[in-house]
């Protein structure tokens, strides 16, 4: 008996599987869909961008410290003029460049203006004279005058270059050449300190010198047009006259000036600069270099109205 099979499948080319859905679609979308854009360039989204602040960058840098900041106060009652009563030097406090020409000049003062036992020793080497002693000062004290070559060397020739920064300083002159100090002599005035030390007071720097010009008297009725003005109050004559001394420096310590030394030391130096001719200020035969109020009065007081002054 023969059955017949009927087909209830198709082909798999024709079969079409739907699956329904689970709930009815709806119109209504929750997201917009989604736009196809065209990326740009970089450089063209570089170029229109604007710069962006990198604050974690920058707040890692370390910070700067701040300098230290004095303050200072306008003090309209006191003056800033200062003066030291170890050196006698004037300075101006506040001034760094002053403070600083005050320490060296003051560290020199305490430390070289002495004479003890090993300069006293290379003296003797340096053929130092002692050209007075036992002179006897205004307040009873008893010193003795010594004199240098200004061609001296070795450590008595560091000493009185070192006395002569310290005169130069104190009176604000220019550093003494060393072909002025070849035709020099130096003359210090020494007071006894200590048992074994001596203390430097005074100082005068002279000088064999040619010419010098004749001091116009402050009496004089002569017309200033056709003088040499020197200061304020002192006039020359123009003429060169002959002189045979001239005193480059002169140098007292303040604490004991008014005694007689810078005179002691003049007169001295007058007697022996030249070995056996005594020279004579009131004839004409010393000169000074331009010097302060105080010098001038000190040189007409020694010398009288006879002085000259010459330059360096």
């Amino acid at each position: 008996m023969a059955f017949k099979v009927q087909r209830t499948y198709t082909s798999k080319r024709h079969r079409k599987h739907v699956v329904p859905p689970s709930s009815p679609i709806s119109t209504l979308s929750s997201s917009p869909p989604p736009v196809t854009t065209r990326k740009r360039p970089l450089q063209d989204a570089d170029a229109d961008a604007a710069p962006v602040k990198r604050l974690k960058k920058d707040a890692r840098k370390p910070q700067e410290k701040q300098k230290a900041l004095t303050q200072l106060h306008f003090c309209i009652d006191q003056s800033t003029l200062r003066q030291c009563p170890k050196c006698d030097l004037s300075y101006t406090k506040g001034a760094p460049e002053d403070e600083s020409l005050h320490r060296a000049h003051c560290m020199r003062v305490q430390r070289d203006m002495e004479w003890g036992r090993e300069a006293e020793r290379e003296a003797t080497k340096a053929r130092v004279d002692e050209v007075a002693n036992n002179v006897v000062l205004k307040n009873g004290q008893k010193g003795r005058i010594i004199c240098i070559r200004g061609t001296v060397g070795g450590k008595i020739g560091a000493k009185l270059s070192t006395i002569l920064k310290i005169v130069n300083t104190a009176l604000s002159s220019p550093p003494i050449e060393s072909k002025m100090l070849q035709v020099s002599k130096a003359y210090l005035f020494l007071l006894p300190s200590t048992s074994n030390k001596e203390k430097i007071v005074g100082c005068v720097l002279a000088q064999r010198i040619s010419s010098a010009m004749a001091i116009v008297s402050p009496d004089a009725t002569t017309s200033t047009d056709d003088l040499v003005h020197v200061d304020t109050s002192l006039f020359c004559q123009p003429e060169q006259l002959p002189t045979a001394l001239g005193i480059a420096r002169i140098f007292v310590t303040k604490s004991i000036r008014r005694q007689g030394i810078a005179s002691q030391l003049l007169s001295t130096a007058a007697k022996s600069f030249i070995e056996g001719c005594e020279l004579d200020a009131s004839k004409g035969q010393v000169a000074f270099t331009q010097t302060t109020g105080e010098g001038l009065a000190l040189m007409r007081r020694w010398g009288g109205n006879e002085m000259r002054i010459y330059e360096e």
